[in-house]
Order: C-alpha cells, then sequence, then structure tokens
C-alpha cells in the first residue's frame, strides 16, 4: 500500500513547489485569485495558492524608453520628420493603475506625441524647429505628465533626437550653405587682392621715387664729372668747344662698347660713326645759342613794353 502512496506524494511535492516564485529587482508582479486582483508582489521570494492563484502580469520599474518618428510640416511648409525619445517610469505606488487601466502604455504614449508635435512643429518654420527643438520636447513632455501620471506613469525626459527634413529640402539648404561660404571667401579674397594691390602700388611708387632720385643724383655726378674735366682740360690748353667735343667723342665709343658687352642685346645705335659725336655737340651748342638768343630778345621786348607805358596821374 505505500506504493500507492509515492506518486501521490509526489504530485503534492508539485503543487507546493508551483506556489513558490520570485519576483527580480525593478519589477513587480501581479497576483489573481479566480480572476480577482489579490495583490502587488515586490521583488524577492514569495508564496502563492496553488491553482487558486495566478500571476497575470509583471511590470518593469526601471526607466524605459519609447522613440517615436512624426512626420509634419513646418509653418513654411516643409515636411520634416522628427525622432521623439521618450523615458518614462512605472510608479512604484501606483503599479495597479499601469496595469489594469492601460490595455497599451506604448500606443497611448505615441498618440499623445503624434498629437503635441503636430500641434506645435507647424506653428514653426524648419529654421525654427532646429533652433527651439528644446521648446518642442518641453510640451511634449508637459502633456505626456498631464496625461499619463493618472495611469501610474511618469515622464522623466523627452528628447527630440532628430530632424530630418525632405531631402530636396536638404540639398537646397547645402547649396544656400554653400554659396554663403564662397560668397565669404570671395570677399576675403577681394579683400586679400586688394591690399597685394595697394602694397604693390605703394611699393612701385617708393621704387620710382628712389629710382628718379637716383636718376637725379647719376646725373648730377655726370655733370660735376663733365666739369671737372673741361677744367682739366683747360689747365692743358685745349679750348671749351674742343674739350665738349673730345668729351662727346669719349662717351660715344664708351657707349658702343657697353653695347658690344650685351650679347643678347638688340639695341642699334643709329648714327655710329666717329664724326656722329662731332655732329652731335654742334646741335646741342646750336640750339643753346639759338634759345639764348630768343631770351635775350624777349627780355628786349618786355623792357620796351615797360619804359612805353605812362604813368598813372593821381
Amino acid at each position: 500500500m505505500g506504493f500507492y502512496l509515492i506518486p501521490l506524494f509526489i504530485f503534492g511535492f508539485f503543487i507546493l513547489i508551483s506556489g513558490i516564485f520570485t519576483v527580480r529587482q525593478q519589477t513587480s508582479a501581479i497576483v489573481e485569485r479566480f480572476g480577482k486582483f489579490l495583490s502587488i508582489r515586490n521583488s524577492g521570494l514569495h508564496f502563492k495558492i496553488p491553482v487558486f492563484d495566478r500571476i497575470v502580469g509583471r511590470i518593469n520599474l526601471k526607466i524605459q524608453q519609447l522613440d517615436v518618428l512624426v512626420e509634419t510640416k513646418t509653418k513654411d511648409d516643409v515636411f520634416v520628420r522628427l525622432k521623439i525619445s521618450v523615458q518614462f517610469q512605472v510608479l512604484k505606488e501606483k503599479v495597479y493603475d499601469a496595469f489594469y487601466k492601460l490595455e497599451n502604455p506604448h500606443d497611448q504614449i505615441t498618440s499623445y506625441v503624434f498629437d503635441v508635435v503636430r500641434a506645435e512643429v507647424p506653428k514653426m518654420k524648419l529654421d525654427d524647429v532646429f533652433e527651439r527643438k528644446d521648446d518642442v520636447a518641453i510640451a511634449v513632455k508637459q502633456e505626456l505628465n498631464e496625461a499619463m501620471i493618472n495611469y501610474g506613469y511618469d515622464i522623466i525626459k523627452t528628447l527630440v533626437t532628430d530632424i530630418d527634413p525632405d531631402s530636396q529640402v536638404k540639398e537646397a539648404m547645402n547649396r544656400i550653405n554653400a554659396a554663403e561660404r564662397e560668397k565669404v571667401a570671395a570677399e576675403y579674397e577681394a579683400e586679400a587682392e586688394r591690399i597685394k594691390i595697394v602694397a604693390k602700388a605703394r611699393a612701385e611708387a617708393e621704387s620710382k621715387r628712389l629710382q628718379g632720385q637716383g636718376i637725379a643724383d647719376q646725373r648730377r655726378e655726370i655733370a660735376r664729372g663733365l666739369e671737372e674735366s673741361v677744367d682739366v682740360l683747360n689747365n692743358v690748353g685745349i679750348n671749351s668747344q674742343e674739350a665738349s667735343a673730345l668729351i662727346v667723342v669719349t662717351q660715344h665709343y664708351d657707349t658702343l662698347q657697353s653695347i658690344g658687352e650685351e650679347t643678347n642685346s638688340n639695341l642699334i645705335l643709329l648714327p655710329n660713326s666717329p664724326q656722329a659725336g662731332s655732329d652731335m655737340l654742334n646741335n646741342m651748342i646750336a640750339s643753346f645759342t639759338a634759345s639764348n638768343q630768343i631770351g635775350e630778345e624777349m627780355k628786349k621786348q618786355n623792357l620796351k613794353k615797360g619804359l612805353g607805358k605812362k604813368p598813372d596821374n593821381k
């Protein structure tokens, strides 16, 4: 007869074991008896009456995140997709409301997010959506908190994690941005070019000034050298005209020598005969003499005009 009791004891043992259960940390278990709510069990080891009591669900008390993708249009008629991340948590003291009052909390939260976003974003232009995305997130959080707190859900944080306009709009924005940057770059390049032109002009002006000063000093020294050469030649019995002719001929041959030293020179000196120096000197003397005569005649005429004037009677 003892052998018949062994299966009964085994069956009873398994029934007893089935009444023992554990609840994980940050989790609550809902226990019903004959379909009616009995109790909420938190983390730890628990016992329920086998067959009569049943665990109908477990509620996660950790902070959870729900990502909602909403498509809407802005005030300037641009369609944009926003990704709203909602971080929420079931309140430990309101596990009953969270389990029994909402069939699908995720769908409920998603509906509120759609409603708020599609009410707020159409009031803004596309640029304002990027700049004021925190305002959208705050509006979503306030609306969700007011609606979900009665169901045992606390909205911790809402974030606008992505703003994605239509691809054509993004391309247009990139072109506008590129055009603005090219405009600024062109302005900087023009300013740099202007600075280089001004600097170059100043350098050329300074170079011309120094070049002119150098030429003036050169001619002054040449005149002084010619004067000294004429004085030296006069001291040895050569008159001024002969000395001038000799100096001109010497300068003429020095010039020819300088031209001959340059192998790649294309300069042609005409005329280049020895008589050319003398002819040039005679022409210069004749020009100077004619200029002096004209000057003397003008002085005489001015003097006659001055003597011919009648004195004023006062």
